[in-house]
């Protein structure tokens, strides 16, 4: 459980990063308005905000200023649903429930889901390169959104998914790699995007990488449990997904306790390397609570 002053501190962040999202996707009377209505609505049906309050919290950490870093973790939120907006199509996992409502496609139609997917994964760019910061800071975010969202990153990983799908004799360290990229690679850049814009030394930013690796592997076996123990109607989203699709997981390998084990393994690993950090109090609190999370 988070103590009270986590709660406001992360819920006043949730609130920061909701507002601006808000401002970013107030997109009217335009031609195209069931598209930019596709992306609003995807965006504002909730979500726990994660890799845009790492960024934030990183910049934090490193002494920056969260105001400065807010245009990036709005643009990598983007590109994290873009990516859930094309996974929940009828070609890829076929969910009809995203975050306890209908998923966008569902709701808009295919051929919108797929275009509003692509319109949040544009228009992200477009958020970051305009961010007013310095302009190598901008440079490296950009980059940073770029190496980490596409075929050395998110796709890489989601292509491997696709790949094993049917495969019987998937290894932990071939599902480690897969997850690394799907999962981890968003992680990992809202991580160093944070220390880019907070001016971190060399230190932090490899630390902010170990953390973001182990946190990442940490937050997918987490889901991976979750997908067999959890509550549809706490976690907003169908289970047993997985057992139905036939695919290997942490929990298919090493079953739950296993599972669980090896969660708490990469989740130390991640609070170890928090120790880079003069201010990461919250980072702490919030990595513990992301392993206990029920949703």
């Amino acid at each position: 459980m988070l103590s009270d002053n986590a709660k406001r501190h992360f819920e006043s962040s949730i609130n920061l990063i909701d507002a601006t999202l808000k401002d970013y996707l107030c997109i009217k009377n335009v031609p195209y308005q069931v598209v930019a209505d596709a992306m609003e609505y995807s965006v504002e049906i909730g979500g726990k905000r994660i890799r845009p309050i790492l960024v934030l919290e990183f910049c934090k950490a490193c002494g920056g200023d969260i105001i400065d870093a807010l245009p990036f973790a709005a643009a990598l939120e983007l590109i994290h649903t873009y990516s859930l907006v094309h996974d929940d199509l009828p070609c890829m996992d076929n969910d009809t429930l995203r975050r306890g409502k209908e998923s966008t496609w569902k709701k808009y139609g295919e051929t919108y889901g797929v275009l509003s997917g692509d319109a949040l994964l544009t228009y992200a760019f477009q958020i970051a390169s305009n961010a007013g910061v310095p302009d190598h800071t901008t440079v490296m975010c950009t980059r940073l959104l770029a190496n980490y969202s596409g075929i050395y990153g998110m796709i890489g990983g989601q292509t491997l998914d696709i790949i094993n799908e049917n495969s019987t004799s998937l290894t932990i360290d071939e599902l480690r790699e897969t997850e690394r990229l799907k999962t981890g690679a968003l992680i990992r850049c809202a991580c160093e995007m944070g220390c880019a814009v907070g001016g971190a030394s060399k230190e932090q930013f490899e630390a902010a990488k170990v953390y973001a690796e182990n946190l990442g592997l940490a937050f997918q076996i987490i889901d991976d449990i979750l997908d067999v123990t959890g509550d549809e109607t706490i976690l907003g989203k169908e289970i047993g997904q997985d057992v139905q699709n036939g695919k290997i997981t942490y929990v298919t390998l090493l079953g739950i306790d296993g599972a669980e084990e090896l969660a708490k393994e990469y989740t130390l690993k991640a609070l170890d390397a928090l120790s880079a950090f003069d201010n990461a109090e919250y980072l702490i609190e919030g990595t513990k609570y992301l392993l206990d999370r029920n949703k």
